[in-house]
């Protein structure tokens, strides 16, 4: 089995499926890794949940043989508990990664995400904890990251959990209190001429051109997209839109899986957002079961089932 760090060798910009609450789930994953993405990461998982509760672990992390290179994402504020998490997916993974740039209120308020950018000892203690005690040495240990106002304070950060041992850094281009604002490309050149392990960019991967564009900008080693791959799973195989073959992959994988409705359909909702008119959406949008949906396809693209 190949292991994350052999992806980072290839010399290619290594195409990575971001962590989606709900969404990146398996198999939503299943689908993208027929469409050339290069490494996927499960949605964050609050450490102290899964180490307290079976049926947290259950729910939280299904994985399969052909489900890899897979990252394990945790939101951890303490040492001991993401070293024990880290160590329970380590037989079934390729890595774990510490959430440290998610902004929502609810972790920061209960110390997790972003707020951890500010507390660079704790983070370099939380990589130290891992790499000391999962044994697998090709285990990797990651972190993603958002960026300080002043870019000094995020160079520490990330070069003191260099020092600890972590294995590369995803950086999302924008401060915890930024949204839709552009992205700091030149922070995130500064980080990656700052360190010597690979560095991924995060944040307005919408399509190949935007990899590329990305690479030339800052130099970074790996891009990871969310948004841009819910939208067009096929995105990183150079299709601009989804493509009809990915909709009806989509299908047979939800289906294979027992995806929830919910999920199953909101899916199908980011992929035809583009190839719909608005008088479509209205109709699929309103459709509320699996038959209804499936019947829907089936009138509208069933003969071109096969058309990529």
């Amino acid at each position: 089995m190949e292991n994350v760090m052999d992806v980072f060798q290839k010399g290619q910009v290594v195409k990575i499926c971001a962590p989606m609450v709900r969404y990146s789930k398996l198999a939503f994953r299943s689908l993208v890794r027929k469409y050339d993405c290069d490494l996927c990461f499960t949605p964050m998982i609050v450490a102290a949940d899964f180490m307290r509760s079976n049926k947290a672990r259950d729910s939280e992390f299904t994985t399969s043989q052909a489900d890899r290179p897979l990252i394990v994402q945790f939101a951890a504020k303490d040492s001991q508990t993401l070293a024990d998490a880290a160590c329970i997916v380590s037989p079934f993974s390729d890595g774990v990664d510490l959430n440290c740039g998610c902004p929502q209120r609810w972790a920061m308020a209960d110390g997790y995400g972003a707020c951890l950018i500010n507390k660079p000892e704790l983070v370099r203690d939380m990589v130290r904890q891992v790499r000391n005690q999962v044994e697998n040495p090709n285990f990797s240990v990651s972190i993603k990251i958002r960026i300080h106002r002043d870019i000094r304070l995020t160079v520490d950060l990330c070069q003191k959990a260099e020092a600890a041992g972590v294995s590369w850094v995803t950086v999302h281009g924008r401060t915890a209190d930024e949204r839709h604002q552009p992205v700091h490309y030149n922070a995130i050149k500064t980080i990656k001429d700052s360190l010597s392990v690979p560095v991924v960019a995060n944040g307005d991967i919408k399509n190949l051109k935007d990899v590329e564009s990305t690479r030339q900008l800052t130099g970074i080693d790996g891009v990871m997209a969310a948004r841009g791959l819910l939208a067009n799973p096929a995105m990183f195989a150079g299709y601009e839109d989804t493509p009809l073959e990915c909709v009806w992959d989509w299908v047979d994988i939800a289906l294979e899986h027992g995806t929830p409705f919910t999920c199953f359909h909101h899916h199908l909702m980011y992929m035809m957002e583009k190839i719909t008119s608005q008088q479509e959406k209205k109709v699929f949008n309103a459709l509320s079961s699996t038959s209804a949906v499936l019947d829907y396809l089936n009138e509208t693209y069933g003969s071109a089932r096969e058309i990529v």
